[in-house]
């Protein structure tokens, strides 16, 4: 019997050394797994400014004003993204009316430093004042979008600045749990799910059914926990990327019964 009970100690010490080692790699993993940065394909010409952080890193952003416009879209791109990459969209956003201002967290593109979760979203802070105070655009005039990454800085800003409403697009329910479905590892990043529900403004879920990269239910769950009013589409057959194209009119339909509603 105390045979059994010491075989039984070795392989619970065992699994216990095990998930250590794994929530270990997955913390000191995380960063470079959470931040891929492409290549930069745009270079500091007049029409970037150049926003300055507390700590003295420079970031890159840019403003595409579409005049008459009643919303701005504050864009929080995803990973693989950055300013030199986004054009297309923004100006199909500016050619359905919208104002649109992003900008390249640290590390991406033309912005200094280095990318985690803590910069990310304090620079998205400073990001939104700027567009508001120095671009003059009134915070009820602010709609967040966050694509993929870019949906946990918007979620997290949207519970402290005032703004009309929140897209997300392609967006994770947390970071972790993209690999491992359920919450099993400690220190997790961007935990929107916990988040959403404390949002007091409405929120559209955007996702593709085929997303191969942040799987539906991400979307789905994001969804149903959120409590203020609310919007959802689920393209058929889209996938991470290029919902817009992939969905048609519908897309561009769906964002003004939003931005309507607001």
């Amino acid at each position: 019997m105390s045979g059994g009970f010491r075989s039984r100690g070795r392989v619970i010490l065992g699994l216990a050394a095990t998930y250590v080692l794994v929530a270990l790699g997955a913390h000191l993993l995380s960063r470079s797994l959470m931040f891929p940065r492409p290549p930069v394909t745009y270079d500091l010409t007049p029409e970037y400014a150049r926003l300055t952080t507390p700590d003295g890193v420079t970031l890159a952003a840019r403003y595409w004003p579409c005049p008459g416009a009643r919303f701005t879209i504050l864009y929080l791109h995803g990973n693989f993204e950055e300013l030199g990459r986004i054009g297309g969209f923004a100006s199909q956003c500016v050619a359905h009316g919208y104002a649109f201002f992003a900008f390249d967290y640290r590390g991406y593109g033309r912005s200094g430093g280095e990318p985690n979760e803590k910069n990310v979203c304090a620079d998205t802070r400073l990001a939104y004042r700027y567009l508001v105070h120095t671009l003059k655009v009134p915070a009820s005039r602010v709609v967040l979008f966050g694509y993929s990454l870019g949906g946990g800085p918007a979620v997290e800003l949207g519970l402290h600045e005032p703004v009309a409403g929140v897209i997300l697009e392609s967006a994770f329910t947390s970071a972790y749990r993209v690999m491992t479905r359920w919450p099993l590892l400690p220190g997790d990043k961007f935990v929107n799910l916990a988040k959403v529900p404390r949002l007091r403004v409405p929120v559209l879920v955007l996702h593709g059914t085929a997303d191969a990269t942040i799987a539906p239910w991400h979307g789905e769950a994001l969804y149903e926990a959120v409590t203020s009013r609310k919007m959802k589409l689920f393209i058929p057959g889209g996938e991470h990327g290029g919902l817009a194209e992939t969905a048609g009119p519908v897309y561009w339909t769906t964002l003004q019964e939003f931005t309507d509603s607001l």
